[in-house]
């Protein structure tokens, strides 16, 4: 409430205190951070020890080609969180990554999904311990690389050599 009585909304501000600028901020995110995907976004979670949550945008040319196209996402996504800031969880550095290529997010459906992750990333990173996270984490770059040998290569692929053994096919 102002001197006057009237009840006053706080100002949605995003200051640079808001934001997760540093590369190391960046890099323990992805490292310690737990993920939770949506359709309209995907968001690493990690607990940064401050009262208030820190925003960081990835939004690489793999979702849109043009810098003018990858700036509204960008904007998009940071009038979400700005719009929300005081109803998400507190203590917390997200990373705000596009869920897919060509994306063309409206306000609405992106400030409800960026609350909904929210609250779904905060449960997960509080039901789970240190070591929990380091297993899982483990656990995906192992399927991850996994895949990635179970596949041929690009270069045979393009070549049409079945099973990029290089010999035409011919066993």
């Amino acid at each position: 409430m102002d001197a006057s009585g009237e009840h006053v909304k706080p100002r949605l501000r995003h200051s640079k205190a808001s934001r997760v600028v540093t590369r190391g901020d960046f890099q323990r995110a992805y490292g310690e951070g737990v993920r939770v995907r949506g359709g309209v976004l995907s968001l690493v979670m990690v607990a940064n020890g401050l009262e208030q949550s820190r925003l960081g945008l990835s939004i690489g040319k793999t979702i849109w080609k043009g810098a003018v196209q990858r700036n509204r996402v960008r904007r998009m996504f940071r009038e979400a969180f700005r719009l929300e800031q005081h109803g998400l969880p507190g203590g917390f550095d997200v990373i705000a990554i596009a869920a897919r290529p060509k994306l063309e997010p409206e306000l609405g459906e992106t400030r409800a999904e960026f609350v909904a992750l929210m609250r779904k990333g905060a449960a997960r990173w509080r039901s789970t311990t240190p070591e929990e996270r380091a297993a899982q984490r483990a656990a995906n770059q192992a399927r991850r690389e996994a895949k990635k040998r179970s596949k041929p290569d690009a270069k045979a692929r393009a070549r049409g050599v079945a099973g990029g053994r290089g010999d035409g096919g011919a066993k």
